[in-house]
């Protein structure tokens, strides 16, 4: 059924955090006005993490790391109004979907459409317009009862009803990395996680996925994807990105030649 509110919605914006001093002031800062609570489930910061949450008004509450999804979904569960606007601590609202969530707030949400919005990254201290990274939509606004997180490595959203995506105009402004080395070191633990996801799943691969598809991704977002156009940030995020594809499959090659020797 298709449902328009007649009253303004009020909107619970949803956080999990670790150690993000450096990023949840400007996030907040970023949510004044617009949403009607903060949510914030930490899972053991030892920095200034809470006691900035707490300076802003947020609802602060820890809890152990259950993973990516388990803790989003935590998280949602614990909001107290019926629309979730998920958001994570290195990224904030830029103006215009400042603007853009304002308005929609007035003029009506639907309880069967999810909101999703462009998302551009800011890597160490240059915007990514190209490269892959843009426009980089996610859907970040939805009615409490019929979305949920699954996944644990790049967690997706699962509806429990069929709906309609509106897209908003606006971008949600994603402070990624400060630093190469931070860059890779993040990228190292991702790979190793879909690997081991991959192989749980049952997925196989040779030498030769090790071997091109690194160089594959490179060329696809260097030059298809205009990578080149982003200068020499643009040129540091498709080199990474096959970084990661090549940790990944030689991290899948490990768990298979480990495998196989268990067997022998």
């Amino acid at each position: 059924m298709h449902f328009i509110s007649k009253k303004m919605e009020k909107i619970s914006a949803v956080i999990i955090t670790q150690d993000e001093e450096r990023n949840i002031g400007r996030c907040l800062q970023s949510l004044q006005g617009v949403a009607d609570e903060v949510v914030v489930v930490d899972s053991g910061s030892t920095d200034a993490t809470g006691e900035i949450c707490r300076q802003y008004g947020a609802r602060f509450i820890e809890h152990p790391w259950d993973g990516y999804d388990a803790q989003k979904n935590l998280a949602n569960g614990l909001a107290n109004y019926s629309w979730i606007l998920s958001i994570d601590a290195d990224e904030a609202l830029s103006d215009s979907l400042r603007e853009t969530l304002g308005q929609l707030k007035t003029e009506g949400l639907s309880e069967d459409v999810v909101y999703g919005m462009n998302r551009l990254n800011n890597y160490c201290g240059t915007w990514i317009y190209h490269s892959g990274w843009y426009p980089d939509e996610k859907v970040r606004l939805w009615y409490k009862d019929i979305a949920s997180w699954d996944g644990e490595v790049h967690e997706e959203l699962r509806y429990s009803r069929p709906v309609r995506k509106v897209h908003l105009k606006g971008d949600l402004l994603h402070y990624t990395y400060s630093s190469v080395q931070e860059h890779a070191l993040r990228q190292i633990r991702y790979a190793s996680l879909a690997a081991d996801k991959a192989f749980r799943q049952g997925k196989r691969v040779g030498f030769d996925a090790v071997r091109y598809k690194p160089m594959w991704t490179f060329l696809r977002n260097y030059v298809f994807k205009g990578g080149f156009r982003d200068g020499h940030a643009g040129y540091l995020v498709c080199r990474m990105a096959a970084f990661y594809t090549m940790m990944k499959y030689a991290r899948l090659r490990e768990l298979q030649k480990a495998d196989r020797q268990e067997k022998q």
